[in-house]
């Protein structure tokens, strides 16, 4: 390998000792900057102008999270298997940030293009429960979340391209399935720590930044008594060029999402969410075969449209296509960008994991983003309930990932 690094493999740390930073790969930066520049183009000319906004948001989403390596599945199966909470108070950093900025947002209603802002507040029931612990299991068999999904497809991680598609074919399952879920079996009505609490915004930021804060605590408290391994030093440049090359600190990451979440929710109205695109393209892909999508519960109703219209019409599939993009340019800056390796053992993983991650997003209300960074932030329980789940369901999968071939951190390990 020399010294590079794969760097979207969260089953892997960076090689031991080695930060040196590859060369950028100028001819992909380039073809990565003309395909942004077309699809924008596209969008400004096809769709409203709002479309194009959220790909430039989404190209910086990719490019942060690919930079800071910024990882949800990999934070919790450190947290889950041998206890460092770094990336895990990255997550509260995060946290933090968004409900400083959402508060005042959902409170006025403000957006830049007119209409009324409103985050994700979803029920708490056993379609949530069931979700979102498939989803801690498929987040850790896929080898990356929604997001991780996304960012590492840009990387040229191949793997992930088995985990995307069978995401798509799970989460469309979902959505056929969703119906039963959610009017068959017992849930609760949405509950907001804001507006169904009496606490208001302010109360339920302070609430909040409470909870981040003693998490936050406990993570540190585990790490004195178990002394875990390290997270490994990523490549990486200095000066002004690490903003364009190189790794970012994850608690930069962490402010930099907040924020692009914040303004995404300005932009469309709407925090950010990844997995309702995907079961908008497995069910536009199934009715071309003629299967009669419209007639499901799912897509009836304010999601009818969508079903309809182009998929550039949809804001969450242009913030899909911009982390991709984003994610690319990141990795082809750091001269990072290859295809790698599919085996048996880690595309059955994928092919699990995928489909366990698509079915459990649409009973969950979201996933990894939409469920837990997007509901938390706009203050519902749900996002709380999701993240304790897949937490669970992290736990479950360390004694699944060997079975494909698949690493768990050990207490002896140098790095994790």
């Amino acid at each position: 390998m020399g010294s590079y690094v794969q760097p979207i493999d969260e089953s892997k740390g960076p090689k031991k000792g080695s930060t040196e930073l590859n060369r950028p790969q100028t001819s992909l930066v380039m073809g990565g900057i003309v395909a942004a520049v077309f699809l924008g183009i596209y969008l400004l000319f096809t769709q409203e102008i709002v479309q194009t906004v959220l790909l430039v948001l989404g190209l910086l989403l990719g490019y942060t999270l690919f930079h800071a390596r910024f990882g949800f599945t990999s934070a919790f199966r450190r947290v889950m298997s041998v206890g460092n909470g770094q990336s895990l108070r990255s997550h509260m950093l995060m946290l933090a940030v968004a409900v400083t900025l959402f508060a005042p947002i959902l409170a006025t209603g403000y957006t830049f293009f007119g209409g009324e802002a409103a985050g994700y507040v979803s029920p708490v029931g056993v379609s949530l429960l069931v979700g979102a612990f498939m989803f801690g299991i498929g987040m850790q068999l896929g080898g990356g979340c929604a997001s991780g999904t996304l960012y590492a497809i840009g990387g040229g991680r191949s793997v992930m391209f088995i985990t995307l598609l069978f995401f798509i074919v799970g989460a469309t399952v979902g959505a056929a399935h969703l119906p039963f879920w959610t009017e068959e079996l017992p849930s609760f009505a949405p509950i907001s720590l804001a507006t169904s609490t009496g606490l208001g915004y302010f109360g339920a930021w302070a609430l909040s930044i409470a909870l981040f804060a003693f998490i936050a605590w406990i993570t540190l408290r585990v790490e004195k008594k178990k002394n875990p391994p390290k997270m490994a030093a990523l490549p990486t440049t200095q000066g002004w060029k690490r903003i364009f090359r190189g790794s970012w600190p994850l608690f930069a990451a962490a402010i930099v999402l907040a924020v692009l979440n914040a303004m995404t929710l300005m932009t469309r109205g709407n925090p950010w969410g990844i997995t309702s695109a995907f079961a908008l393209w497995g069910s536009k892909t199934a009715a071309m075969f003629g299967v009669d999508v419209a007639s499901w519960g799912y897509w009836t109703g304010a999601n009818a449209e969508a079903l309809q219209a182009s998929i550039f019409a949809d804001s969450t599939t242009v913030l899909n296509f911009g982390v991709i993009l984003g994610a690319f340019l990141a990795s082809a800056a750091g001269g990072l960008f290859r295809f790698n390796k599919i085996t048996g053992k880690n595309a059955a993983a994928s092919v699990i994991g995928g489909l366990l991650m698509g079915y459990g997003a649409r009973l969950a209300f979201g996933c990894n983003i939409g469920a837990y960074f997007g509901g938390i932030a706009s203050f519902s329980l749900h996002g709380y309930v999701w993240g304790i789940l897949a937490l669970a369901g992290t736990f479950l999968a360390l004694y699944l990932r060997p079975l494909f071939g698949l690493s768990v951190p050990k207490p002896k390990d140098t790095f994790c």
